[in-house]
């Protein structure tokens, strides 16, 4: 059976319920409310757990954790022909390649976030 504590978990406060939800990237549509956050979290962590629980009784297969997925490290991005040019140029201008530049473009906008927002 999957480990529900490889899910990738994240709590968010909703206004319009006035409650916590927790939630899990790879269930879309399983969530839980609460009070806390810690109790959002534990709620939905239990939850998946009863869901893997169903779905290995009823044999069918869970999404396969994010974080037990691998990741080659390449993936393709399109863009138009605008946007091309101008990242070339900048890429040009600072004496570096357009992947090392858009390399350090994305890895500055994708800087891990807090420990509360990723896997439990």
């Amino acid at each position: 059976m999957a480990d529900a504590s490889h899910y990738t978990y994240r709590v968010t406060w909703s206004e319009g319920d006035g409650e916590f939800v927790g939630a899990v990237a790879e269930f879309p549509s399983l969530s839980w409310l609460a009070e806390t956050q810690a109790e959002a979290l534990d709620g939905v962590i239990g939850l998946v757990r009863e869901v893997l629980e169903d779905m290995a009784l009823t044999g069918e297969q869970p999404p396969v954790p994010i974080a037990d997925r691998p990741y080659s490290g390449k993936f393709m991005v399109r863009t138009s022909p605008q946007v091309h040019r101008t990242l070339a140029i900048e890429a040009e201008e600072q004496g570096v390649s357009l992947n090392m530049l858009v390399n350090q473009k994305i890895t500055t906008q994708a800087a891990p976030r807090s420990a509360a927002a990723g896997a439990a």
